[in-house]
């Protein structure tokens, strides 16, 4: 494994370790060159999905392509670095269940949506007014009138949850 450090390829491993969700194999390694340590993570290698924009472009699906945007929806806001990790792993695994190998980007907005209006508010509605491209104040209002009332006393879930 190449050191990020000074490009050695030689280094040893310290310590291995399964990941929390068990996908992974966390590795810390030290360059025999500089003695440096760094973190390399192995991971199965899954058949790529694809990912087929509104423009009927396509792409590969990139996790940190999906986590950089959850990132951004989440800045000076008080969601811990491992929150938006999950989400975006749990979103990752909701998308290779799917049988087809070409999956929407509305779908992977809809699964963002729906991890956010859990995570936290005011992200879910930061991602929302850029994913669904609200052209006017009162598609932005419809849209938080929406968030309120799924937090309101006798709605759906009976709990008027986050209040």
């Amino acid at each position: 494994m190449r050191c990020v450090f000074c490009n050695c390829l030689q280094s040893r491993v310290i310590d291995s370790r399964q990941s929390e969700d068990g996908t992974s194999i966390r590795r810390r390694r030290e360059c025999e060159k500089c003695g440096r340590r760094f973190t390399t993570y192995e991971r199965i290698d899954l058949v790529p999905l694809i990912v087929v924009k509104r423009d009927q472009t396509r792409e590969q699906f990139d996790i940190n392509k999906l986590r950089s945007g959850i990132i951004k929806a989440c800045e000076k806001r008080p969601v811990p670095l491992s929150s938006i990790d999950r989400l975006a792993r749990d979103i990752e695994q909701k998308l290779y269940a799917q049988s087809d190998s070409e999956i929407t980007s509305i779908m992977i907005g809809e699964l963002v949506m729906d991890g956010l209006k859990a995570l936290d508010e005011v992200a879910y509605v930061r991602f929302a007014s850029v994913y669904r491209q609200f052209r006017d104040i009162q598609t932005f209002r419809d849209e938080l009138n929406k968030l309120l009332s799924d937090f309101e006393p006798g709605t759906a879930d009976g709990a008027g949850a986050a209040r």
